[in-house]
């Protein structure tokens, strides 16, 4: 193996090693798509369960599998590859270093198959350590400096592409990832139990009280909102809304782990609810 984390339990890499592994019969014969690729240690799992792999990555040169070729890509731009043409995508430890995340996520439903799956994992910016860190800081944790110029320009060989791979600038928590992914035709399949954060555990005993009771009032509150809109749809949006906030797994969990389906292509989408979109010329 290219890379002895994916045998670290401290690693995301071991845990999504452990749920291909879990899944090698549905992956055999599937074309698997591994974006941002890095070092290749997930392309090299993939390759092993059976699947038909292609890499990607805005800076290939760091690709260390010799089997086969990664070639470059910006996925905020367009992955070079023609609709409906992958089973999975996997995207681990991407999402925090793109500047466009809506974009990236209609690029990825653009190139999946209808029912594909997307794989995507990012350090948690959904445990309560990490929210407490941002709360003080507006950093990732309490041991970083808020997001800076010496810290977060990671890659940045001009010789190969004028592109800077920055580092953890555009960190996203659980919520936001469920709403780009519905705006651009995904569904939350699954969320995915890592590891445990240790000051996340710590502060729960302080914080959950306040977080279940201020999560219920928001609910309760909200349903008596727009009049106009079918209470189930409302129950619908909110009650998974409510489910992430509530759970506990969420909130001590060291890393974000989640399956994406597709249910529709990204142009098929329309959220807009008549009766609280507004028109052109109306004052908000």
């Amino acid at each position: 193996m290219i890379d002895s984390h994916i045998y670290n339990p401290k690693s995301q890499k071991y845990y999504v090693r452990k749920y291909f592994e879990g899944i090698k019969d549905q992956l055999k014969g599937r074309k698997v798509i591994d974006i941002p690729a890095g070092n290749g240690a997930t392309t090299e799992i993939l390759l092993g369960a059976g699947a038909d792999v292609e890499a990607f990555d805005l800076f290939p040169e760091y690709f260390m599998l010799k089997e086969m070729e990664c070639k470059r890509a910006d996925i905020t731009e367009s992955i070079p590859l023609p609709n409906g043409y992958a089973d999975w995508v996997t995207c681990q430890e991407g999402i925090e270093h793109f500047s466009d995340q809506a974009r990236t996520f209609r690029e990825i439903n653009r190139v999946l198959k209808k029912h594909g799956r997307l794989l995507l994992t990012t350090p948690s910016y959904s445990n309560l350590s990490a929210k407490l860190s941002y709360l003080l800081f507006e950093s990732e944790t309490n041991k970083q400096m808020p997001p800076n110029e010496i810290d977060d320009i990671w890659m940045a060989d001009h010789s190969g592409s004028k592109e800077i791979y920055h580092g953890h600038i555009f960190m996203i928590g659980l919520q936001k990832l469920r709403i780009l992914a519905k705006l651009s035709g995904f569904r939350i399949k699954e969320i995915r139990y890592m590891r445990l954060s240790k000051g996340s555990l710590a502060l729960f005993p302080f914080f959950y009280p306040l977080i279940w009771m201020s999560s219920w009032l928001r609910y309760y509150r909200n349903l008596k909102k727009n009049p106009g809109i079918a209470m189930q749809v409302k129950k619908e949006v909110y009650l998974e809304q409510l489910r992430i906030n509530l759970s506990a797994r969420n909130l001590l969990n060291k890393h974000t782990f989640i399956i994406f389906e597709k249910m529709h292509d990204s142009s098929e989408v329309n959220l807009g609810v008549e009766s609280v979109v507004r028109p052109f010329g109306q004052i908000m």
